[in-house]
């Protein structure tokens, strides 16, 4: 699976990632265990999913250490994507 990865290091519940894309695609936010799922392509939770209008905020909901995954798995007719994530403040 091709995916666009920004690891975000240790993070504080409360705070804000900020995802501006070139193209709709899935972003997700995931915690170290949830983004190990993730990469083996089974069952995992994240906050994201389908953006359609960029950019999207997200907000950190537990303090540990997150990860930011952007693909177009199932989106039909999109091209390359590329993609700025950056934590701004709330």
């Amino acid at each position: 699976m091709k995916f666009l990865y920004t690891d975000l290091g240790p993070r504080q519940a409360g705070e804000v990632v900020e995802v501006r894309l070139t193209a709709v695609a899935n972003v997700r936010l995931m915690d170290t265990p949830n983004f190990g799922n993730y990469k083996a392509g089974v069952k995992h939770i994240y906050t994201g999913g389908v953006v359609r209008q960029s950019p999207i905020r997200l907000a950190i909901p537990t303090s540990g250490h997150w990860h930011v995954a952007i693909d177009t798995t199932g989106i039909q007719g999109t091209p390359g994507v590329s993609a700025v994530v950056k934590v701004v403040p709330a």
